[in-house]
């Protein structure tokens, strides 16, 4: 039973869904497994444990951030013995590229993060995601007609308001699609343990046209998403 989280041994599947927002996690449960079950409600960030199609599937929430997403993470690796992880969130598009309610599949994470550099000693790391997961997801994603899909690099900032946003022109240049909060950190602790990890992130918002969807929007839809997640998990298992 680790601190944060709380489930008992054997409560947790080896495959988890990641979302930031608590009801989220909630949501997802509700909407997408069979006999779903509450494994923890340690400081309000729900964990829940049901099956799709057949397999068993956990749907953790983490908080926003990488400080908190790597408390979640590194106990679900160590604790639990999770063997992958794909985080299933919110993303700010940065190129007219994307449109809102858009897919980002993330094959990579840059990041103003110093969490890389305390790690590595000043060195620049480059976390990615795991290819097997990517390729199911893309294959996923492109089998739908409901949703239009990225595959390229995403930025996971530790500010949301930030208040040097002109800093990212040189990122977008250089391709990166969107904004978030938690990939890199994420990336790098599947790296450190020798497990799988990606990140679909659905757009809410728009950081060039200034478009957004609602709170209750990006707490209860976003579906594509979860079951490109979930697709995406079970054919690279």
């Amino acid at each position: 039973m680790s601190i944060h989280i709380g489930a008992a041994p054997g409560q947790i599947a080896p495959t988890v869904l990641l979302p930031g927002d608590p009801l989220r996690a909630k949501w997802i449960a509700e909407t997408f497994l069979d006999d779903a079950t509450c494994y923890t409600e340690v400081r309000g960030m729900y964990g829940f444990t049901g099956t799709w199609q057949g397999t068993p599937v956990s749907v953790q929430g983490s908080g926003m951030g990488q400080p908190s997403m790597s408390i979640y993470v590194n106990e679900l690796f160590r604790e639990y013995d999770a063997q992958r992880i794909i985080r299933v969130g919110s993303c700010g598009a940065v190129t007219e590229q994307v449109a809102i309610r858009d897919v980002v599949i993330a094959s990579g994470a840059c990041t103003d993060s110093s969490l890389n550099r305390l790690r590595f000693h000043g060195l620049d790391y480059a976390p990615v995601a795991d290819f097997g997961l990517l390729r199911a997801a893309v294959d996923a994603a492109e089998a739908r007609d409901d949703v239009t899909s990225h595959v390229g690099l995403i930025f996971s900032g530790d500010t949301f308001y930030n208040p040097r946003e002109e800093l990212m022109a040189p990122m977008v240049a250089h391709g990166v699609l969107a904004l978030e909060m938690e990939a890199s950190a994420l990336y790098t602790l599947a790296a450190a343990y020798g497990r799988k990890a990606l990140a679909i992130c659905t757009v809410s918002d728009h950081i060039v046209t200034g478009e957004e969807t609602t709170s209750a929007e990006r707490e209860q839809t976003f579906g594509a998403m979860v079951d490109i997640a979930l697709s995406a998990a079970a054919a690279a298992g």
